[in-house]
């Protein structure tokens, strides 16, 4: 078996492709930003809607970079390089860099036997994948990960390419928002171990209904073999309530779920529990009063328990992962007076209710302010989820203050309890001067929105460093 990434398995995959350079030489990670190249790795020269990679390779190359993998009508780029770089690079010329890259990613997945861990879900999946990495290098293996939230097709194929033979095992995201979307990178990752975290109300304008995302989500599983395994969250019926033709592991809070937590309290701002792992039983203390958290801790602990890492590993993974930026994340205000909670990386209704009930068990000094932004992609339902912010607030009573960011959430105008004093501004820019009134005082701060709201720019205002 050729388990050498190389020029020879490059022109064995891409038969078509122009080989440039010594064909002999090792190649490592395949990188798509060139400010981001370690020494050995290969340039990826992707064109953009803005910006094209082929401007960037001298850059890659003073970067470290030892290969190229480069479009054929941009290849006039190559007589830019000295003669001592064109010794030590490895050009590959192809078509389209990044159907190439798919290409190679499919077959050199296929040469190694290692589990392959995909993990989607409509919330958590970052959460629940870096959860998992932390108990699989606690228990002193080493594993492939996605970095940070590369779960496209594009970031899945640059994980893949990151696969060593010393490897035990690679943990991937899979992310969609579209209809499709999820085969293919199924077909790409073959996952052997596929987790299904949560189905929520997500990118419905490219999905549909919870049925038809709960069905997209299922695609993980399309090119299951009989012994791989599903874990799914067995308190939805939309996941739960399906037949399956492969092996599939439930956890949740229902005692009919093989993977449980049971006997769960919350004080202050940490949640205790009780991990029922099949017939075992662990003491559980995670530093955080949001319940989501729990149900990632259930998740990766499944996935770890068929990885066969030992269970001290998986109670002391889930205990001491780190919280992921932008995911209920305890920041200090620049000022000194409190905290922010940053949970702006996304927003869907679920999320957006089990953030405000979080925000509401937490113990704080001084007021409560929630600054809530627009949930986006939910289609023609938008203006009830929106009014529900209003009903979620009702549950939440320690939140007195509510700053709403967009056009979407002026909906939960109708819906907002008597008491709570609010403010309707259009951008992060007005939320930030409205907050300034407050901000002599010790507050505490939740921040939460969808991404293209910007609010991560309001967070980054009020605390010493960028998150």
């Amino acid at each position: 078996m050729h388990m050498r990434l190389d020029g020879q398995f490059i022109k064995t995959v891409l038969p078509d492709a122009m080989c440039v350079g010594n064909p002999e030489q090792l190649l490592g990670k395949f990188v798509i930003d060139s400010r981001k190249i370690s020494t050995g790795d290969v340039f990826v020269a992707l064109k953009g809607g803005t910006l094209d990679g082929h401007n960037f390779i001298t850059d890659a190359l003073a970067n470290g970079a030892t290969g190229l993998l480069i479009q054929a009508d941009k290849q006039a780029c190559l007589e830019k390089l000295t003669p001592a770089q064109r010794q030590k690079v490895t050009a590959i010329v192809v078509k389209s860099p990044e159907d190439a890259l798919y290409k190679l990613a499919a077959a050199w997945r296929t040469l190694f036997t290692c589990p392959i861990v995909g993990i989607t879900g409509s919330i958590g999946k970052t959460t629940t994948k870096e959860m998992l990495a932390t108990i699989v290098r606690l228990s002193g293996k080493e594993c492939v990960v996605s970095s940070g939230n590369y779960n496209t097709q594009l970031g899945l194929a640059l994980t893949l390419l990151s696969l060593r033979p010393e490897h035990y095992c690679a943990i991937v995201e899979m992310g969609i928002s579209k209809r499709g979307e999820m085969a293919r990178l199924a077909q790409l990752a073959r996952p052997t171990i596929g987790v299904i975290t949560t189905i929520a109300h997500q990118h419905m304008d490219g999905l549909g209904s919870l049925q038809d995302i709960a069905s997209e989500k299922r695609e993980i599983f399309k090119f299951f073999k009989p012994d791989n395994i599903g874990i799914i969250n067995g308190d939805q019926a939309v996941l739960a309530a399906i037949a399956y033709p492969h092996p599939v592991v439930k956890f949740g809070f229902k005692t009919t779920n093989q993977v449980q937590a049971r006997r769960i309290a919350v004080n202050g701002q940490r949640t205790t529990g009780v991990l029922k792992l099949y017939n075992e039983r662990f003491p559980i203390t995670l530093q955080t009063p949001h319940r989501g958290r729990l149900t990632n801790a259930l998740a990766s602990a499944a996935a770890a328990y068929f990885l066969n890492i030992p269970s001290n590993f998986i109670i002391e993974g889930i205990q001491s992962c780190e919280v992921v930026p932008g995911r209920f994340q305890a920041v200090p205000l620049s000022n000194g007076r409190g905290l922010i909670i940053n949970d702006c990386y996304n927003a869907n209704p679920e999320s957006m209710k089990e953030a405000l009930f979080a925000f509401d068990r937490l113990e704080t000094r001084g007021h409560k302010i929630a600054v809530l932004g627009d949930m986006l992609g939910l289609g023609v339902n938008s203006a009830f989820w929106h009014r529900q912010l209003g009903r979620s607030l009702r549950k939440a009573p320690s939140i007195e203050r509510v700053i709403f960011v967009g056009e979407h959430v002026k909906t939960a105008q109708s819906t907002i309890p008597r008491g709570v004093q609010y403010k309707m501004v259009p951008t992060w820019l007005e939320a930030a001067t409205a907050l300034e009134e407050y901000m002599h005082e010790d507050v505490t701060i939740l921040v939460k929105a969808s991404n293209g709201m910007d609010l991560q720019f309001l967070v980054n205002k009020l605390t010493p460093t960028a998150i």
